[in-house]
């Protein structure tokens, strides 16, 4: 579940409080927006995760109901996975997670061989739980794409996501000027075949075996003002998958990815604005931004990308 928390900067300046707008809560979870992207874009989408028995897995039952996801969630004793969002007026976000799953938390295979057994395509979060799915995924031969979300090429829990997934997604915030060679790491030591780096307003990169650097992926003209980017990279994901998946090049898949990440940023809250078909259609690429070059634009090129 996410809280979000529209704030007038970030960061926001030390005090005992600040007014703020309305607060809004609402299904979150990275998991939970490709589910609820690839469903709202007409790909039969199953989803297996642990919920607690608690207000806030009620409030993401909720969210599910009547989303076309085939939802089915086990109930976990330590509570419902949950995050609080700033949100400037920009549409950045800072994010405060409190994953609280233990170690030793484990998925029944039972629960989920059912539905592995009859899906072209798995798309694991990167719980602890999640990698204990692998052995079993690839025993079936399914393919897996992963988001290692801001990951620095360094913390070891990502790194069997990394190496395991044939498709990656990560951001370029973590990595800074190192995403490049993060990227050629991913390719070099693991089983991807494309390796992708959304980098916000920047675009996103994308680097395969052919490539000898990250290509820009231009970012896409968002359909309408940029108001909240939660969810902007699960939306991202959810419309490459969907090009995957619908037999797309992977430059194209990359381009319906930038579409449906820019229409996620044009509503308040969490999974609250989800791209259809007729979106990706209409969706249109513009020229990176002009200088002086954002952040994460910039330290990519400094790779050679």
């Amino acid at each position: 579940m996410d809280t979000n928390v529209r704030v007038t900067a970030l960061p926001m300046p030390f005090a005992d409080s600040h007014r703020v707008p309305p607060i809004r809560e609402g299904a979150g979870h990275t998991g939970t927006g490709v589910a609820l992207g690839c469903a709202a874009l007409g790909l039969t989408t199953g989803f297996v995760d642990f919920l607690g028995d608690d207000p806030p897995g009620t409030l993401v039952r909720e969210r599910m109901a009547g989303s076309g996801v085939d939802f089915r969630p086990l109930v976990s004793p330590h509570g419902t996975r949950r995050a609080i969002n700033l949100v400037s007026p920009d549409g950045r976000r800072m994010s405060f997670y409190d994953a609280r799953d233990p170690l030793d938390l484990r998925m029944p295979p039972e629960h989920y061989l059912p539905l592995l057994r009859r899906t072209r395509h798995v798309h694991l979060s990167i719980t602890h739980f999640a990698r204990y799915l692998f052995d079993d995924i690839e025993a079936l031969d399914v393919p897996v794409s992963t988001d290692l979300q801001d990951w620095d090429g360094l913390t070891q829990h990502h790194r069997e996501f990394a190496l395991r997934s044939k498709l990656v997604f990560l951001s370029t915030t973590g990595a800074g000027e190192r995403i490049g060679s993060i990227m050629r790491d991913i390719l070099s030591e693991g089983r991807a075949e494309a390796v992708i780096a959304t980098a916000g307003a920047g675009g996103a990169y994308l680097l395969t075996h052919e490539d000898r650097t990250p290509r820009l992926v231009p970012p896409a003209v968002p359909p309408g003002p940029v108001v909240d980017s939660n969810g902007a990279g699960d939306a991202f994901t959810s419309g490459f998958l969907y090009g995957r998946l619908t037999g797309q090049d992977l430059d194209e898949c990359a381009r319906l990815g930038s579409v449906a990440g820019a229409h996620a940023c044009t509503a308040a809250g969490t999974h609250t604005a989800l791209a259809g078909p007729d979106d990706l259609r209409a969706g249109q690429s513009s020229p990176p931004p002009p200088a002086p070059m954002p952040a994460a634009q910039a330290q990519v090129s400094r790779t050679g990308a």
